[in-house]
């Protein structure tokens, strides 16, 4: 069954390559208990657009930092090729949150974005609330890119806990 907003987030267990550490660890979605998340999916290492989430995210980390809201990357990738893909990425550099190795794909299976023919996920953006609530989620074709101020613009609202105007709240940049 698909994930939905309200339910509880599935849980997760797998193998992620943190670089700002340069190592490997079992991240587990139980781990962020009591502070919110921001999971989000991406199809592949080594593509160009992947990348520049990646880095985009950790350059926000700053700002999801502040909101108490851990950042987890996930794809089908190996944790071996998330660190080849951040030795050799210049713009990718050695992001400062976990890069969880989905490749049973279960996971992405599990969240609604695995595109099984392609053994693949969707760019799936969910964030859930310090229960492991799933309060927001976003999914786009492969092609389109997220917005990480959007991302941040909804986590304002959802910790706010008040309505949302569009493009208005926090610190987040209206376009």
């Amino acid at each position: 069954m698909p994930v939905q907003v309200g339910s509880p987030a599935p849980s997760f267990q797998a193998r992620a390559y943190v670089g700002f550490v340069d190592e490997f660890r079992e991240i587990t979605l139980d781990g962020y208990t009591g502070q919110w998340l921001c999971l989000f999916f991406y199809p592949l290492d080594f593509s160009s657009v992947c990348a520049t989430e990646i880095a985009a995210f950790n350059r926000a980390l700053g700002e999801f930092d502040a909101r108490d809201c851990a950042v987890l990357g996930c794809s089908t990738d190996s944790a071996y090729s998330h660190k080849a893909f951040s030795d050799t990425h210049q713009e990718l550099g050695k992001p400062r949150y976990p890069l969880l190795a989905d490749m049973t794909r279960r996971i992405s299976m599990d969240y609604g974005v695995l595109l099984a023919e392609q053994g693949v996920a969707l760019r799936g953006t969910f964030l859930m609330d310090p229960h492991a609530v799933v309060r927001w989620q976003a999914v786009y074709d492969l092609p389109v890119e997220r917005s990480v101020r959007e991302v941040l613009r909804v986590l304002d609202a959802l910790q706010s806990g008040e309505p949302c105007p569009c493009e208005q709240l926090g610190g987040v940049e209206a376009i």
